[in-house]
């Protein structure tokens, strides 16, 4: 089984990218999130029209998230990330799909930092973990899927010193990641790939960070104790960020098998130690 997160920084703006990737690409699960969209904007016929039938939750102009899945459609069992019932942001949703829990989320960016969008970014994290927790107490297959908007570890950025007072960057933003991956789950894409320098997710618009490879690794599919045995492959399909108008994101895409695997050494942080990624590199100026 194949599923896949994509930020698609627009959902009717891409739809024609995101209709040819799911063509090309064939995920049998696909996370999405920045619908940039309300409910009754969301392009559900289109990729029904495809074999994809969809759940979702949209906000005008910015947020949303969806979750589409082929042979049989997801049934919702959150429609908000729990424990601030204040806060209407459209940036969780999550589904029974396939024998498994899955959450589609897209986690606050937190600039300008300090200040109040850094200090929600902070609060929806422990929201997240406590969540986690929680559903690693059902026992059931669970993944975390979306934009964490958090480069985890030094290795997961590509050389610069522009990204410093980032939110996406800072200790606290990667010790809350760190604490996610603490209760026991595996970081999909970074375990299969232990050294890979360039294993972005994201490249900004500006300052040709395309065409440099100047990429961040952001976003993440988070696997829970009795899922990971199953992860058989995870990748990046960098070719998307290249197509005309595309999202400043690519997919990233994990295959499970149905049996149990020998999987390579997890980056999960039972330890309690943050996940490890390439070692950090000499850092120099961006251009």
């Amino acid at each position: 089984m194949k599923i896949a997160t994509f930020n698609i920084n627009n959902v009717n703006s891409r739809l024609a990218n995101l209709l040819a990737w799911l063509k090309t690409s064939s995920p049998d699960v696909a996370c999405l999130q920045e619908l940039k969209a309300d409910d009754r904007a969301f392009p559900a016929q289109a990729l029904r029209d495809i074999g994809y039938h969809a759940v979702w939750s949209g906000e005008r102009a910015w947020n949303g998230v969806a979750i589409l899945a082929r042979d049989g459609e997801p049934i919702v069992t959150q429609r908000m990330l729990p424990g601030d019932p204040k806060d209407k942001q459209s940036r969780y949703i999550e589904a029974a799909v396939r024998g498994m829990i899955i959450g589609c989320l897209y986690l606050p960016n937190g600039n300008p930092q300090p200040g109040p969008k850094f200090t929600y970014k902070l609060a929806w994290f422990e929201r997240l973990q406590a969540h986690a927790k929680t559903l690693l107490k059902q026992k059931v297959p669970v993944m975390l899927a979306g934009d964490y908007n958090v480069v985890p570890t030094a290795g997961d950025i590509y050389e610069t010193t522009s990204y410093d007072d980032n939110a996406l960057v800072q200790p606290e933003s990667r010790r809350a990641y760190a604490k996610l991956l603490a209760q026991g789950w595996t970081d999909a894409l970074r375990t299969m790939h232990p050294t890979q320098a360039d294993l972005f997710t994201y490249w900004g618009y500006l300052r040709n960070r395309w065409p440099r490879n100047a990429g961040l690794r952001l976003d993440h599919i988070l696997l829970s104790p009795d899922l990971a045995p199953k992860l058989k492959a995870a990748g990046v399909d960098k070719w998307v960020r290249g197509e005309p108008g595309a999202s400043d994101h690519a997919p990233v895409w994990v295959e499970l098998s149905d049996k149990r695997a020998v999987r390579r050494a997890p980056l999960s942080g039972g330890s309690g130690s943050p996940s490890r990624g390439p070692s950090p590199r000499r850092r120099r100026a961006s251009r």
